[in-house]
């Protein structure tokens, strides 16, 4: 299979998204390709990566100067102090701005140590070698960093662009399925903002892109990444066409914070979830054909959740997901700010929604849940 190459230039900075298998191998010509050079580097590595590929990478960065920290990815991890340990040891051995810190690992590492890349000494090069789905198709590209705090999901961050992201398809065969479904969820969001021809790609090779077969899973992952160019490089910073990524987020974020980020409920299943609610909402303010909604609502069925809907979430805990709701940070008012959908490819991404409404939606939702 041959090795894809994206393109993205933002005003903050050119870099080049490779997307493939055996890449590890191949990353001090991609290095050297890119002109990213440094004397020194940090390799933080998510804890969940198996040795060979610890090993390969170590092996490929040889002629440097290396440093390693293990980091054990989860959300109540992506935090302050973590930001700290990784800037105590730049500080430590003296790095530089021209010297690189690499994210080894799924999202969560990729967003702690893009930020903690922004911040030690305003910036030094960052590379991100995303190792799950869900990092592959959304979160390795386009520069958002970030950490929670006891008020939501990635509410302390900065925009901060890669040097360059390597996303090795090997990777993948080592993640458990819940893991391949978690990625599942931005592939799925991306087609639906994207166009309907995407999402029929989707709907009609389901079972090949979940069990990473060839060219489907890397026609999957090059459809999200293209996307995910297109809006940032129009809006880098989220002015407003970058929101339609959020699709279905409102509603992911608010059940990820009111279970504590339990184990119970991964990002991409709460997306999956929100993905529901964002089509139900809509249907329900007719803003999307029945038809449409039909479409999305018979595809999300086909995909396996560990836990159900109904059984993480009550009534008495609706309180909790609307306070949450509440915090978000796109909304710019005592209202919610959701992004609902019109049709493939279209979004409303502004709708205004009430407590009260919302509440007597999520009642209706939990009855008639069917995830």
């Amino acid at each position: 299979m041959k090795q894809k190459i994206i393109k993205v230039k933002t005003k903050s900075k050119n870099y080049e998204v490779h997307i493939g298998t055996n890449l590890i191998p191949k990353l001090k010509n991609i290095l050297k390709k890119n002109k990213v050079l440094f004397s020194k580097c940090l390799i933080v590595i998510d804890s969940k990566i198996p040795k060979k590929f610890i090993t390969l990478l170590l092996r490929n960065l040889k002629n440097q100067k290396i440093y390693t920290l293990n980091f054990n990815a989860n959300e109540k991890n992506k935090n302050y102090l973590s930001i700290d340990k990784i800037h105590n040891v730049l500080f430590k051995n003296n790095f530089y701005r021209e010297d690189c810190i690499i994210s080894f690992g799924g999202g969560i590492t990729g967003d702690v140590v893009g930020y903690a890349a922004s911040t030690y000494k305003r910036g030094i090069k960052f590379i991100n070698i995303p190792s799950t789905l869900l990092a592959q198709v959304d979160s390795s590209i386009g520069g958002k960093t970030g950490i929670n705090n006891k008020f939501g999901k990635n509410l302390v961050g900065s925009f901060y662009q890669p040097d360059l992201v390597i996303s090795d398809i090997n990777l993948l065969h080592t993640l458990p399925k819940r893991e391949i479904i978690c990625g599942y969820a931005e592939i799925l969001k991306s087609s639906l903002i994207d166009s309907k021809k995407n999402f029929v790609f989707l709907d009609k090779n389901f079972n090949n892109i979940l069990n990473l077969k060839g060219n489907f899973i890397i026609n999957a992952i090059l459809n999200s990444c293209l996307l995910k160019k297109k809006i940032i490089e129009k809006d880098e910073k989220e002015k407003n066409l970058r929101k339609s990524l959020n699709l279905g987020h409102t509603f992911a974020h608010a059940y990820e914070a009111t279970l504590g980020y339990s184990k119970k409920l991964n990002h991409g299943e709460a997306v999956i979830f929100g993905l529901m609610n964002a089509v139900n909402f809509s249907k329900e303010k007719k803003i999307i054909s029945d038809p449409n909604s039909d479409l999305i609502n018979n595809h999300i069925k086909k995909i396996e959740i560990k836990n159900k809907y109904k059984d993480l979430f009550n009534k008495r805990k609706i309180t909790s997901i609307l306070n949450f709701m509440k915090s978000d940070k796109k909304n710019k008012s005592d209202s919610i700010n959701l992004i609902l959908i019109r049709n493939f490819g279209k979004l409303n991404l502004n709708y205004q929604a009430k407590s009260a409404e919302l509440n007597k939606f999520l009642l209706k939702e939990l009855n008639k849940a069917y995830l």
